[in-house]
């Protein structure tokens, strides 16, 4: 009995002990290699909350005081000891040709005046150099990834004029498929890419943008990596081994990814991350969509029925500890050298237990050190995959610059 007594004593002083010893490994790794967040959404909740209007979203300060609460603000990436985030400027799906345009012109006009708002914090990168001269300096590097291949309505002019605004890497579609590129959340029209498709791709090697495989569908995940130059990213994306959400990625593609050399940055959502989740989500549309046909015209009853059902089935949490299941899944099949992090903060209405904002993700890295994941790994893991892959296209780039002159393609004349 005393035995024991003690051992636990011991167990229970041991504990935050080694943990201490962990975020001193992590606060080691992170001075020498920038944490780089693939995927957060911030300029849009800038835009939702105050029309774009920084001087009503002070990034600056806690942003948890405001009536719409953030996941991130200048004071919590510092206490997450971020080094580079790429900055997502998506727009909703539904805004088409010179509309969609305009806004995600407006949207990368927002990131950068955000970088001159708080030039003390932030500084623009286009290049990997530049992330790691910024991290020196001791600054948060800005990147910018354009989501969703709607965006450029279907002209490369766009893409390269985007490109020269300081974007680097384009998500080849968002929820919904495209005429060029068919999306995991939709209904597919080309079985992947279509020829125009695959001339964007080429034209992003060219100008060395990345090409970026969150969210479109597996088939054209698959031709994306047959026709690409460069190494690709999933900017934000999880294991379809272990959550079979059509967001994620398959294990045959993951091979794939292996062989391009590219990086799969792992999501924090808790839909793409836990099975769980990702069923009672299901299951609830389900209900949701039974309810409304039984209550047709009486839409009070059928919320009051959902609400019901919502507490008869409260929903799943999902957990930093599953974030790191989707990345022992990636490391074993193709090796941590492939991973990455992108969180998909102010993205999602809720987070993993955990995982509440950014000034959360180095316990993501504290988890790996725990589970055995050398320093080298997970120097790797935060920032290091990612500006390798940024290095290797810049590289393809240059190359193909010197080789051919901009693409002529014409969506119009290629359907």
């Amino acid at each position: 009995m005393l035995h024991t007594l003690v051992l636990c004593l011991a167990a229970a002083i041991a504990a935050p002990s080694d943990d201490a010893a962990l975020e001193r490994r992590v606060d080691k790794i992170l001075a020498k290699t920038p944490l780089v967040d693939g995927h957060n959404d911030t300029p849009w909740a800038v835009r939702s909350r105050a029309n774009r209007r920084l001087s009503d979203v002070p990034l600056h300060e806690d942003t948890l005081h405001l009536d719409r609460p953030m996941h991130t603000d200048i004071p919590r990436l510092r206490q997450g000891k971020a080094g580079g985030v790429f900055w997502s400027v998506w727009i909703p799906t539904d805004l088409e040709g010179a509309d969609a345009v305009l806004t995600v012109l407006e949207q990368i006009d927002l990131v950068h005046r955000m970088v001159e708002r708080w030039p003390d914090d932030l500084q623009l990168a286009t290049t990997a150099a530049e992330v790691r001269q910024i991290h020196r300096a001791g600054r948060i590097a800005s990147l910018i990834g354009m989501e969703g291949g709607h965006s450029i309505a279907g002209n490369l002019a766009a893409l390269r004029t985007t490109y020269r605004a300081g974007v680097r890497y384009m998500t080849l579609t968002h929820w919904e498929t495209i005429s060029w590129a068919d999306a995991a959340t939709d209904a597919p029209r080309s079985d992947g890419l279509a020829p125009f498709g695959e001339d964007v791709v080429a034209e992003m090697n060219r100008l060395g943008m990345l090409v970026d495989l969150s969210h479109v569908s597996a088939a054209t995940m698959r031709d994306a990596l047959r026709v690409t130059a460069a190494p690709v990213i999933f900017s934000h994306s999880g294991a379809f081994a272990i959550n079979p959400h059509p967001r994620n990625v398959p294990d045959d593609v993951l091979d794939l990814v292996k062989g391009n050399g590219g990086v799969v940055m792992v999501d924090f959502l808790p839909d793409y991350v836990s099975q769980e989740v990702f069923i009672w989500r299901t299951l609830r549309s389900a209900e949701r969509a039974r309810l409304e046909a039984l209550h047709l015209g009486a839409p009070d009853k059928a919320q009051a029925a959902l609400e019901a059902w919502e507490a008869e089935n409260p929903k799943p949490r999902s957990t930093l500890a599953q974030v790191v299941d989707h990345i022992d899944h990636i490391a074993q099949r193709i090796g941590a050298e492939h991973i990455g992090i992108g969180s998909d903060f102010d993205g999602m209405h809720d987070q993993p237990d955990g995982l509440d904002d950014v000034g959360a993700v180095p316990a993501l890295l504290v988890e790996l050190l725990r589970r055995g994941y050398t320093d080298a790994e997970v120097a790797g893991i935060a920032g290091g995959n990612v500006l390798r892959v940024m290095e290797e296209a810049e590289a393809v780039a240059s190359r193909l610059q010197a080789e051919r002159p901009a693409s002529e393609a014409d969506l119009e004349a290629s359907q």
